[in-house]
């Protein structure tokens, strides 16, 4: 008896995470998504002390003297360093769990990872996410997530086909009954375009910008589909030449070309994995369509490009940024009915 009023009264809330490579969203259950901050830590490299996590990081970015490092901790959806990764994990939950009675404040943890990494990495993921404080850990791929979160029937007899483009990773797969029948993953992503825009503004227009900067033009003009009205911006940025601060006009078709390779790849791979998905289940693509989701998945004109490209409906799913959180927080509310759909669980519990 003693035993079930703390199991009821005293445990910590359960988290869903989704672990993102620029963004990190977390769901504490009973009160909804309550953080979404970037996936960035302030590290003073002579003492190895964490400055800044989040916000105060990113305000940081460009901005330090040498001897601050500003960095994600995770590169492409994957712990690139475990124990900043533990770090920024241990911040996030502590942050979550605010007033909870410390004595028994290890919570459950369902985290959202991309499809397709390694065992490996998995374990990695578990561990930073168990050392961070978390009592039990499971892990969820952020497609199959991102559909739970979407309301999409992924236990149904029917073909669900989810696009989850995020920062450091773009997941294609096929749903059906529970289970992925086709899937893809590529470490090409909204990172990726903003590295392509900086590679653009270098070579063509012999203009140094920033990450901050090639983000900025990429949502302000960005597009992966001809616009009825070009858009413009002004940037600033370095000249490579004189070495003098520079101002010019970007154009949305600039911008395009400049991210043209890495959205062709993208759509290149949702149509790899239609052609691997059964007949039986691509005729319920004709009314169904395909869910896009993710950062990425705003792109002006991305659902035009990608039901042009695949003679197929292509919708943005509302809310597509929280759609990976609000399934992992779906999931805890019936964790042992959709445990099978679960990629990684740590059963045993630790105290």
């Amino acid at each position: 008896m003693v035993k079930n009023i703390f199991k009821h009264n005293f445990w910590a809330k359960d988290i869903g995470i989704d672990l993102g490579t620029a963004n990190t969203l977390v769901y504490v259950q009973g009160k909804g998504i309550i953080i979404d901050e970037p996936s960035i830590v302030a590290i003073n490299q002579k003492t190895g002390q964490i400055l800044a996590i989040g916000q105060e990081a990113r305000k940081m970015v460009g901005k330090t003297p040498g001897f601050i490092s500003v960095s994600k901790p995770l590169v492409a959806g994957v712990v690139s360093d475990y124990e900043v990764t533990e770090q920024m994990l241990k911040y996030f939950i502590d942050k979550a769990q605010e007033g909870t009675f410390s004595l028994f404040s290890r919570p459950r943890v369902v985290v959202g990872i991309p499809s397709n990494i390694t065992e490996v990495e998995k374990r990695a993921v578990e561990d930073a996410t168990r050392s961070a404080g978390a009592r039990e850990v499971y892990l969820i791929e952020e497609p199959m997530a991102a559909a739970i979160g979407s309301r999409l029937p992924i236990q149904d007899a029917v073909a669900n086909v989810v696009v989850d483009i995020g920062g450091g990773t773009s997941d294609i797969v096929v749903i059906s009954m529970g289970g992925i029948v086709a899937s893809r993953s590529l470490r090409i992503a909204g990172d990726k375009m903003n590295e392509d825009i900086i590679r653009f503004m270098r070579e063509g227009h012999n203009m140094l910008i920033g990450e901050a900067t090639a983000e900025n033009i990429k949502i302000q003009v960005g597009s992966a589909y001809p616009l009825k009205e070009e858009l413009s911006i002004q940037v600033k940025g370095r000249d490579i030449l004189t070495g003098l601060p520079k101002e010019l006009t970007v154009t949305s078709e600039e911008a395009r070309k400049a991210m043209g390779k890495s959205i062709r790849n993208i759509v290149s791979a949702i149509k790899n994995t239609l052609e691997e998905t059964p007949p039986e289940l691509i005729a319920d693509l004709l009314s169904r369509g395909i869910a896009l989701v993710g950062g990425g998945s705003l792109l002006r004109g991305l659902d035009e490009l990608v039901a042009h490209e695949t003679k197929l409906p292509a919708k943005i799913v509302n809310d597509p940024l929280t759609a990976v959180v609000r399934g992992c927080g779906l999931v805890l509310q019936d964790l042992d009915a959709l445990r099978p759909i679960l990629v990684w669980n740590t059963k045993e519990a630790y105290l």
